[in-house]
């Protein structure tokens, strides 16, 4: 196991550097520039130099009048030092800046997490339990519409309804326009009420796949050989599908959810945008469109990072659960 984690970490350092690197030739790559605009801004002014002269100024200042090879590794030598610089579009450290919105990211994706699979994985082994009843067509056509409608479109019909129809939550915002008014309860009580239909959102566009997954995989289990010699015992039905199908379900979905580390800090970008909740999904995308490249390439690298190491978490919990499974 140690030699696999050890073997696993070197892969994941080399990927890792890659993916650095491609993040960072696209970053300097795309059309909006920061410095292009801050340039062009500065050169409107009155009695001010040329556009010309301020783009290569601010160039030579933020370290872009370099190929874009050295200065990748110009910033990988300070990354790895922890120095990931401060953000252009936001004008403080990067990790500062970070470390101010990633938990409202965090709360959001744990809690939609939590729904998930509390809501998913019962459903799922009630359609497999129920083939081709109206229950499992019922739970078809939910997991479906989780699956092929867009965010936004679940977004925007959560708005309508429980904010211009029934008038029960903001449109948008993470805290009310009494906030600063309100006693730390109510305050709490007001951030969480601007959560309700985010986090529904994300629970919505969640459930379908996981629900169709864990209805697949019940019932390849339910169809087993170890299944029918069960029933054949006499045990009853619900110590069959508790104990024994239940159990041997987990071993794939356990996978999936040791996977999911990345979407708890990753933040829910269009969710985010849609609700303007101040999360890390919604400043990376304002950080990408203004071109703060030591912004983004903090973020998009903490992405990659998490990635890796959920696919670990997930290939080290399917050595766990599943006995026939070794790791050398």
């Amino acid at each position: 196991m140690r030699k696999y984690i050890l073997k696993r970490l070197l892969i994941s350092a080399v990927l890792l550097f890659f993916v650095s690197l491609i993040i960072y030739t696209i970053m300097r790559s795309i059309p909006t520039s920061y410095v292009e605009s801050q340039a062009r801004m500065l050169s409107m002014r009155p009695n001010s130099k040329p556009y010309s002269e301020w783009l290569a100024q601010l160039n030579a200042a933020y370290g872009l009048d370099i190929g874009i090879v050295p200065g990748f590794f110009k910033w990988l030598s300070n990354a790895v030092r922890g120095n990931f610089g401060d953000s252009w579009a936001f004008s403080v450290p990067v990790t500062e800046k970070f470390a101010s919105v990633i938990w409202d990211s965090f709360i959001l994706g744990s809690i939609a997490f939590v729904l998930q699979v509390i809501i998913s994985i019962p459903l799922g082994i009630l359609a497999a339990r129920k083939q081709y009843s109206r229950t499992d067509y019922a739970v078809t056509v939910v997991a479906l519409l989780g699956i092929s409608l867009p965010t936004f479109f679940f977004a925007t019909v959560l708005k309508l309804i429980f904010s211009v129809w029934l008038g029960w939550f903001d449109l948008y915002g993470k805290v009310g326009r009494n906030y600063m008014l309100l006693d730390p309860f109510g305050q709490f009580m007001d951030v969480a009420s601007h959560f309700v239909l985010p986090v529904m959102t994300l629970t919505i566009i969640g459930i379908g796949s996981l629900m169709r997954y864990t209805r697949t995989n019940m019932l390849e289990v339910l169809n087993s050989d170890f299944i029918r010699t069960a029933r054949a015992k006499g045990l009853s039905e619900k110590r069959v599908i508790n104990f024994h199908a239940f159990r041997n379900t987990l071993i794939p979905i356990v996978t999936i959810l040791g996977g999911s580390l990345p979407g708890l800090f990753a933040g829910a970008l269009i969710t985010e945008t849609l609700f303007q909740i101040p999360g890390i999904g919604y400043t990376g995308y304002l950080a990408m469109v203004s071109g703060d490249i030591p912004f983004t390439m903090f973020y998009m690298v903490f992405l990659a990072v998490l990635t890796l190491l959920g696919t670990l978490i997930a290939d080290i919990l399917y050595a766990v659960v599943d006995p026939r499974v070794r790791i050398d």
